[in-house]
């Protein structure tokens, strides 16, 4: 079952923060810019991440990508249609 679209961001930023203890974390609904879009039809939104974590230290960007994912679960095929992921470490900042 799917949030209301106001509370999708705060269940994207809790999840994040939950799984990768970011020191940064900015979390955008872009979903207005996707209006009448195909992939918008299914109520699903998309967001963009900017994220910092240390643990993302020593893996390659798929892999950082993948453990955005795996925090976000089942939002991921509930709550999230598209999403836009820059994920570095604090080194990287």
């Amino acid at each position: 079952m799917s949030l209301a679209r106001e509370e999708r961001p705060a269940a994207i930023r809790a999840a994040l923060e939950a799984a990768l203890a970011p020191v940064s974390l900015e979390v955008l609904d872009e979903s207005h810019k996707h209006a009448g879009h195909a992939g918008a039809r299914d109520g699903r939104g998309h967001f963009a991440v900017s994220i910092t974590s240390e643990a993302f230290a020593g893996l390659a960007p798929l892999a950082r990508h993948r453990r955005v994912y795996a925090a976000l679960g089942e939002l991921m095929t509930t709550d999230i249609h598209a999403l836009s992921i820059h994920a570095r470490t604090p080194a990287e900042g």
